[in-house]
């Protein structure tokens, strides 16, 4: 499976951005990471089958994460961006379901797209 984001770009303080992940497949199992520099893969936000979705406690209630399963298209959108979720976001993807945000459990990984906030 391959996994192609889209979507960053820069954005001020308070702004929305949404980003989206076209996987060549189907995958049942699929999150955003993000990694800042000089830090190491953060989970994000994960859905797995039936769109049960898990989040970071750093981006409830700010972020949502869905997918159309017809189009094998993830999407995260981001609202109420501050300036420390500037990262490279990216997209993973994996055919084992688990309800998990850990960097091992994904086999899929996309190349990532820059989010840049500004203050």
């Amino acid at each position: 499976v391959q996994v192609t984001e889209s979507g960053g770009g820069s954005v001020q303080e308070g702004g929305s951005l949404e980003l989206s992940c076209a996987a060549s497949g189907r995958t049942d199992c699929m999150a955003w990471f993000r990694q800042a520099p000089g830090k190491e893969h953060e989970g994000v936000a994960q859905i797995i089958e039936n769109g049960i979705t898990n989040y970071a406690n750093s981006v409830k209630g700010r972020f949502t994460i869905s997918q159309d399963s017809a189009k094998h298209t993830l999407y995260l959108k981001m609202t109420n961006l501050q300036p420390g979720d500037t990262a490279t976001y990216y997209c993973a993807a994996d055919s084992v379901v688990s309800l998990s945000l850990r960097v091992g459990h994904y086999n899929y990984w996309g190349q990532g797209t820059q989010v840049t906030v500004s203050s």
